[in-house]
């Protein structure tokens, strides 16, 4: 009797283990499928490109992966980095998490036009063949602005960066070709600030963020979360947290349609099956229809790599590239100037969410290229750890 006790404790012990990770939504795949995935951020750690990162791997209703990997500044007694936890400024992957979700929320729900034109809205954007801009060519770069300005070096305030960006005139035909820019994503911020009546944080915290369970992303982290938000940079020697990486966003205020947003991994996960789902809530419902989500994903002409809000991998580029050489033609993401990145693979049922302080001293030179080669081989070695979509359902590879 004692002999089969102790068997059966040690045959349920690991069942216990797998039971409760499919509870949480975090269904475990074979531990030695992700050594690819580990190196390649380890890699990135050894060669000085960040001192830390998450990873957060999954699909549309399964967690595959969440793991952190070393500290937020190169302090041996610095806080681990945590999935979970720790807060990451997300830089431009702000225009998707924030921006385009308000935007995809006003146009759900009929208040905001995709092909109106924009004087509507902001009437102070004026002059030349500024008429002709729309929403729709600001999400998906198309609007003939110039891909960005340092309009914090001439503004003291918002009001002052907002009289420069409207009178910021075109460089190219509106709706002809997409050139990424800032100031696409810093106008349809106060597009939605105009049409919403609120600012863009409130409206997102209580429109998206909240409906999502995403109580960890915001604007502008309170003092008593600094100490686990991954710093960006250094203020007089020091590590500086919580205070917006980029400058424009903050002459904005922290909250600016471009950038500033700050988030956890997990955070990013949940609104990664967020577009998965086609719009629905985990909790029951829909926060907007499938239509209009896929609608987004449409690629136009003249938009090259561009979706509404989203970019897609561009198979013309020299390697390496965030998206690496095995994604499907379905993919679609974005990434950050600090460390940050964001794809969705609807085709192989899969995502990855990247976040490194790459902005953060980093001990090597051209530490973006450097990102952009860990980048480009996680990305396939995640696409070969997760094998098939059958991972979903099973807690062991296919």
């Amino acid at each position: 009797e004692a002999g089969r006790g102790k068997m059966s404790r040690q045959t349920l012990r690991p069942l216990a283990a797998v039971l409760f990770a499919i509870l949480l939504g975090r269904t475990p795949a074979a531990a030695q499928s992700f050594t690819g995935v580990d190196a390649a951020i380890r890699s990135g750690i050894a060669r000085g490109v960040y001192p830390g990162a998450v990873l957060v791997i999954g699909r549309r209703d399964t967690i595959l992966l969440a793991r952190g990997y070393g500290r937020l500044t190169w302090s041996p007694s610095a806080r681990l980095a945590d999935p979970d936890s720790t807060l990451w400024d997300l830089a431009s992957v702000s225009k998707v998490v924030g921006t385009t979700a308000a935007a995809l929320v006003l146009v759900d729900r009929g208040r905001l036009a995709l092909d109106a034109p924009l004087p509507r809205y902001l009437p102070r954007f004026a002059g030349g063949r500024k008429g002709e801009v729309t929403v729709r060519m600001l999400l998906d770069h198309t609007s003939g602005l110039p891909a960005y300005r340092e309009y914090f070096r001439q503004a003291k305030s918002r009001e002052e960066a907002e009289s420069l960006l409207y009178a910021e005139p075109l460089m190219r035909a509106p709706g002809v070709s997409a050139v990424y820019s800032d100031l696409n994503a810093m106008l349809l911020g106060l597009v939605i600030e105009k049409v919403s009546g609120e600012s863009l944080d409130i409206f997102l915290a209580r429109e998206v963020f909240a409906p999502l369970g995403m109580t960890q992303t915001r604007y502008n982290p309170s003092a008593s979360l600094r100490y686990r938000v991954a710093p960006t940079g250094k203020w007089h020697g020091r590590p500086s947290a919580g205070e917006v990486f980029d400058r424009n966003a903050a002459v904005m205020g922290g909250v600016s349609g471009h950038a500033g947003l700050f988030s956890t991994g997990m955070d990013l996960a949940r609104y990664a099956q967020f577009w998965f789902s086609g719009g629905r809530l985990r909790s029951g419902g829909a926060l907007v229809h499938p239509a209009t989500i896929a609608a987004f994903l449409q690629p136009g002409a003249g938009t090259g790599t561009r979706l509404l809000g989203w970019d897609t991998p561009d198979r013309k580029e020299e390697p390496p590239t965030a998206y690496g050489t095995l994604l499907s033609g379905s993919a679609y993401g974005h990434t950050g100037w600090t460390g940050t990145e964001l794809w969705l693979d609807p085709a192989n049922d899969l995502f990855l969410i990247f976040l490194t302080n790459r902005s953060y001293a980093p001990r090597v030179g051209r530490s973006i290229r450097e990102l952009r080669a860990v980048r480009a081989q996680l990305a396939d070695a995640a696409v070969r750890a997760a094998g098939q979509p059958c991972l979903a359902q099973v807690a062991v590879p296919c």
